[in-house]
């Protein structure tokens, strides 16, 4: 190794290219500010390359050949469908490519200096960086950490292999498999059993241990009837035991109390929690703060106990999103670059994409009662919608949360075709501190998905069209 002689100085130096990075890197571009980014691997992350965009790709084609078979009823004739799993595959690739170039074409316009190798703190102010057999040291007046995380496999799964895989593998299979089982409960577990699912595999979902999904209680019993409807079983509050992978299939063992079962499938997949990427910066030996977990601890405005040191994204403490990662880098960045900027993350939304979507943001009905609200909730079904009815999508509902002696907003939970688009709507209206008046008074595009949420608001206060009436209790005296 040849440790460079000169100290080149930076304005801003980003560990990691992921969609925190690289949005920190081009924000600070734009106030101003001369910047480095330092990837290990490929620009766009784990999000871009791995999760988010692959994870995606098969979730729409899914969705668009689960619906072929609606077409019929519309005098659509498309003959016999088939799929071909290594031209997604393909598609997949492509796709991962193309927004890869268009990252570094982002970049570069910005003049944004990329180096690949891998960075650790040689000193508060200094970030070392070891390129093949090269080692250039950069002093920095800022500097982002963006390193992300990587998933941790559960106690019970001594090994992975080509049948037991993470999701830095599930959208790489070399083949499709024939019998999937899913373990977890999270987004993506969800994901991969739905696409899959449409795509022609049978699907067998065990959920992590619990009894139940971790959505609002109106969502989780929407959920389980899709989940059964689509035929996928699913197994709640069972602990997994021995793994037996052969070389044509794997089998696991369940115990539930005095109850043991056993799941044979071609494939598995395993939901993980994620571990910061962060144990070969050195920044313990800084005076960097961080849980007990390993995630960095930051202010409001993404800094560390390390006041010119920022830290953005997963390595943070909330759960991976890149959302959270996106917003988080622009405010490290306008922060830096002197302006008055701030993350509030209290409503994140929560996005999965399965057949038919979910999205939900704020409190869920048991929160909000444990919260101490007069809670009053109303919820329309999909299937009392015109446009639903026309597209044939008529899973799903729509409900919303508030407090009965404020009027306030508390909390939107849907699930259904178009939920990702709807629930800005429920955003925006929270971080406005709306009542349920101003949903009420604005006009709806009809017909269309959006007026499940004007049906559910009006349902709060009786004045809902197409649901039918409340039954009143007759007082008999």
């Amino acid at each position: 190794m040849v440790v460079g002689e000169f100290v080149e100085t930076r304005d801003l130096i980003i560990i990691g290219g992921g969609p925190g990075g690289y949005t920190a890197a081009i924000r600070a571009a734009q106030l101003g500010l001369q910047v480095t980014i330092i990837e290990k691997e490929r620009l766009g992350g784990v999000c871009l390359n791995e999760g988010c965009i692959p994870s995606k790709v098969f979730t729409h084609a899914a969705k668009e050949y689960a619906s072929l078979s609606n077409l019929s009823s519309l005098g659509i004739s498309t003959g016999e469908a088939t799929f071909d799993y290594g031209e997604l595959l393909n598609y997949k690739d492509r796709t991962i490519a193309h927004l890869r170039q268009g990252v570094e074409k982002l970049c570069a316009a910005n003049k944004i200096e990329i180096i690949y190798g891998e960075a650790n703190f040689t000193a508060k102010d200094r970030i070392g960086v070891e390129v093949g057999h090269q080692f250039e040291v950069y002093e920095f007046k800022h500097a982002i950490i963006a390193t992300g995380s990587t998933p941790v496999a559960p106690d019970f799964l001594a090994k992975q292999n080509e049948r037991v895989v993470l999701a830095n593998a599930i959208y790489n299979l070399p083949e499709m498999p024939k019998e999937l089982i899913v373990y977890g409960s999270d987004s993506l577990a969800l994901e991969v059993a739905f696409s899959y699912q449409s795509l022609g595999a049978s699907i067998t979902l065990i959920v992590d241990e619990k009894e139940d999904f971790l959505f609002d209680e109106s969502i989780n019993r929407e959920l389980k009837r899709v989940l059964k409807k689509q035929k996928i079983k699913v197994y709640s509050g069972f602990q997994v035991g021995d793994i037996l992978s052969s070389a044509e299939d794997v089998t696991v063992h369940l115990t539930k109390k005095d109850k043991t079962e056993s799941v044979t499938g071609t494939h598995m997949f395993v939901a993980t929690k994620q571990r910061p990427n962060t144990k070969s910066l050195g920044i313990e030996r800084f005076e960097i703060e961080m849980t007990e977990d390993g995630f960095i601890i930051t202010d409001k405005q993404m800094r560390t106990s390390l006041n010119t040191v920022f830290a953005i994204g997963d390595v943070t403490s909330g759960g991976p999103s890149a959302a959270k990662a996106i917003k988080q880098g622009k405010v490290a960045a306008e922060t830096i670059a002197g302006l008055n900027s701030e993350v509030d993350l209290t409503f994140l939304p929560t996005v999965v994409h399965t057949i038919p979507p979910i999205a939900v943001v704020g409190l869920t009905e048991e929160e909000a009662k444990a919260a101490g609200y007069k809670v009053k909730v109303s919820q329309f079904s999909y299937s009392g919608n015109g446009y639903a009815m026309i597209t044939n999508e008529k899973n799903g509902l729509t409900k919303v949360i508030k407090d009965e002696e404020t009027d306030l907003l508390l909390g939107f939970h849907t699930m259904g075709a178009g939920a990702v688009e709807l629930i800005s709507l429920g955003i925006t209206a929270l971080e406005m501190v709306g009542r349920d008046e101003d949903l009420h008074f604005p006009l709806y595009p009809h017909p269309s998905f959006n007026e499940t949420i004007l049906e559910a608001m009006e349902g709060l206060t009786g004045k809902a069209i197409h649901m039918p009436p409340v039954k009143k209790e007759i007082a008999i005296t």
